[in-house]
């Protein structure tokens, strides 16, 4: 899954003086004030909640009762995680849509952001299925390795040799689908944004409502539900295309000047709230809608806050820097949970269970492991095939000139 802020317009500076927004004589944002930067810094949380979940599934404690709490409270986080991520997507590419930019030049970009990791943790994944002795064919190989994994309702082809890539074939989709989206998106008058929002969220929360009417067999591993309703609300990306538009609408509403005036605040406590009920609701219900839409109104309030300059948390080198990673973090940390210290792809079925200490100092090192080989993956793939490969030759070689030429007026040469 991408989730960057990659395409956002990048001006000579992230922060404006004086606390006012950037905007028109009619109250609409310009989206060239901001890099975005407390979106960046957010990315590494999201990843990071997808970690503690596929942790939190497998009952790491010998404790049963720190078992059962984890498990209760934190493995609905990856839902949040994922969510935000999808909903980012649709906020940026909406907010950096470039006027001349063509669809194929577009989809060139995303698909050198996604595929360059996408195949080297796809390869990477293969070899050490192979080197465990676990069952490698083409049904659990070949579909992601194209991304078309999720339109599969079998979690053995979904999952591959690297389970996490099932939310780039959602991603996928998202990207073929934004030139054709956004052209009737534009042209919903601003007054009637606010309305489509609600629109969104009625179908996000009758997608499980529609879900029961399922089969209500086989049972999903680790979750309270069917395989189909797990599959239809969370996995499908059809279903999944609803929150990549609520994150282009959103996006339109800032740009539009519609936005509501919540603060970043406000927004995170709305989405504690959503959480809970994420929580506590049954089954399918609490997988995305509860979510949704406090994850969009608190990238729409991080948004603004950039724009005005407004420093955070979120905005210090040190998150600036982890959300860069972010993307290649996600695509390793499985490998690492699953073949790294906690080894769970080759755990008996009755799971690998560990005292407090020791799980959480295993946790711990996952953890700062996914984080370094996340960087490598990041400065020896992610950069250079962006660098080399994103934009056709004649582009990249008139923007090396341009480069060129402004220095040489800079230094007097």
């Amino acid at each position: 899954m991408s989730h960057t802020t990659d395409d956002v317009h990048r001006p000579g500076s992230a922060h404006k003086s004086g606390g006012a927004l950037p905007v028109g004589t009619s109250g609409a944002v310009d989206p060239k004030s901001s890099r975005l930067p407390s979106l960046t810094g957010m990315r590494f949380l999201a990843a990071v909640l997808v970690f503690v979940t596929h942790v939190a599934v497998v009952n790491p404690f010998t404790d049963s009762g720190l078992n059962h709490a984890f498990w209760k409270y934190f493995s609905r986080a990856g839902y949040l995680g994922v969510g935000f991520f999808f909903v980012l997507s649709g906020f940026v590419l909406t907010w950096s849509a470039r006027p001349e930019d063509s669809p194929g030049r577009f989809i060139r970009r995303r698909l050198m952001k996604i595929f360059p990791n996408h195949l080297v943790t796809w390869l990477v994944g293969l070899l050490l299925m192979l080197s465990a002795g676990m069952h490698v064919w083409a049904g659990n190989t070949i579909p992601s390795l194209f991304l078309v994994q999720s339109w599969v309702p079998k979690l053995e082809i979904m999952a591959g040799p690297n389970g996490p890539s099932w939310s780039l074939a959602c991603e996928l989709l998202f990207y073929l689908a934004f030139p054709v989206l956004i052209r009737p998106i534009l042209r919903i008058r601003p007054q009637r944004l606010w309305h489509w929002v609600c629109c969104v969220m009625a179908a996000l929360v009758a997608v499980p409502a529609l879900a029961q009417l399922l089969p209500h067999s086989p049972a999903a591993p680790d979750q309270p539900m069917s395989w189909w309703e797990y599959w239809t609300v969370y996995f499908f990306p059809g279903a999944r295309l609803l929150d990549f538009v609520l994150g282009i609408l959103m996006a339109r509403i800032v740009l539009t000047g519609r936005w509501i005036g919540m603060s970043r605040l406000t927004a995170l406590v709305t989405l504690a709230a959503g959480y809970a009920l994420m929580v506590f609701l049954p089954h399918a219900y609490g997988m995305v809608a509860p979510t949704a839409l406090p994850v969009a109104l608190l990238i729409a309030a991080s948004a603004v806050a950039d724009v005005k300059g407004t420093r955070s948390v979120f905005t210090g080198r040190t998150m600036l820097w982890l959300g860069e990673v972010s993307f290649a973090f996600y695509m390793v940390h499985f490998l690492v949970l699953s073949h790294g210290p906690m080894r769970l792809a080759t755990a008996p079925p009755t799971g690998r269970h560990w005292d407090t200490p020791v799980a959480l100092g295993l946790m711990a090192v996952s953890l700062g492991l996914s984080l370094l080989l996340g960087w490598l993956l990041y400065k020896l793939v992610e950069v250079p095939a962006m660098s080399r490969w994103a934009r056709p030759r004649r582009t990249r070689h008139a923007t090396a000139t341009d480069a060129a030429a402004k220095r040489t007026v800079s230094t007097g040469d």
